[in-house]
């Protein structure tokens, strides 16, 4: 059992990395979508190879195999394209703190979409994890910008999108098989739209690449890994309480790499987001006890 927390733990400090990886990124002259053409494309071949070795063989309907494109061209791509947009103009801790309101809407998408029930519990966790952002959002200091947090904000939407869909169309498919499509589709995308607009480019100083292979094999392969490996042992719900650690990785090693600054009321406001969040993920496990219903396995797709 402790070594079921201790991949979940570890699986959560490689994504708590991915924003202080971007940053290092852009310091050396990589840009956006550079970045996560290279992140996504390298992590698809790792991930196609391993299916290959450990599979062996695999089948898809010719549905799936659309689904899961659409979910990482389409879904994926913008909620990771947000997300590392955002710490270009707000603090990488509070960024990652932001999209972990994810929960949240998760919750609200699912009464509208699937017709989910809406308990008063649920409802004043969610009230809760509101209090945690007014917390945060009104004592902002000097570096934080409104486009920011909304791009943070938006990441954390879209990736909630990409959760409530993607239970409908991945429940019959592999994990490594899901991982390899929708990271191959991403990079497809950012491909794409790379050439289009002109950006995509791979002059940058050689330290640039320490970083695309740190979000690479840290913050990508290695993080899936051990989080699949993790909530075998212990379990979805466990598994994602203890993956709130992963905003605090990411302050804490921003502070001491990038001596990045948060106020105590957004320290304070960030405590009850994640509790709120928290308590989302275990009142939704509860309601869908009865199924094989688990809203945070996607969470491998930060």
């Amino acid at each position: 059992m402790i070594i079921g927390y201790l991949l979940v733990l570890l699986s959560a400090v490689g994504f708590g990395f991915i924003p202080i990886f971007a940053l290092y990124a852009y310091q050396s002259g990589v840009n956006v979508s550079t970045l996560l053409f290279l992140r996504f494309f390298i992590a698809a071949l790792i991930f196609f190879i391993y299916a290959k070795v450990k599979l062996k063989k695999w089948t898809l309907s010719q549905k799936q195999i659309i689904s899961m494109i659409l979910l990482g061209g389409v879904f994926y791509t913008v909620q990771s394209l947000f997300y590392f947009l955002s710490v270009q103009y707000i603090p990488a801790s509070l960024a990652s703190l932001l999209v972990y309101l994810y929960p949240i809407f998760v919750a609200i998408l699912s009464y509208f979409i699937n017709r989910e029930s809406f308990s008063f519990p649920l409802f004043a966790s969610i009230a809760l994890t509101l209090c945690g952002m007014a917390f945060i959002l009104g004592s902002p200091d000097g570096t934080i910008q409104m486009t920011g947090i909304l791009l943070a904000m938006g990441s954390a939407l879209v990736y909630s999108l990409f959760i409530v869909i993607g239970n409908h169309v991945t429940q019959e498919i592999p994990s490594i098989i899901t991982s390899a499509f929708i990271t191959m589709s991403s990079a497809l995308s950012f491909f794409i739209w790379g050439m289009a607009s002109d950006t995509l480019h791979f002059h940058f100083q050689s330290t640039g690449w320490l970083a695309i292979i740190g979000v690479v094999l840290l913050s990508t392969v290695l993080a899936i890994f051990t989080l699949f490996a993790g909530m075998n042992i212990i379990g979805p719900t466990k598994a994602s309480i203890l993956s709130t650690v992963e905003p605090v990785v990411t302050a804490i090693f921003s502070f001491l790499l990038l001596d990045e600054k948060i106020g105590v009321a957004q320290i304070i406001g960030g405590c009850i987001v994640l509790a709120g969040a928290s308590c989302v993920v275990i009142l939704k496990e509860k309601q869908n006890s009865t199924k094989t219903v688990d809203t945070n396995c996607t969470e491998q797709y930060q």
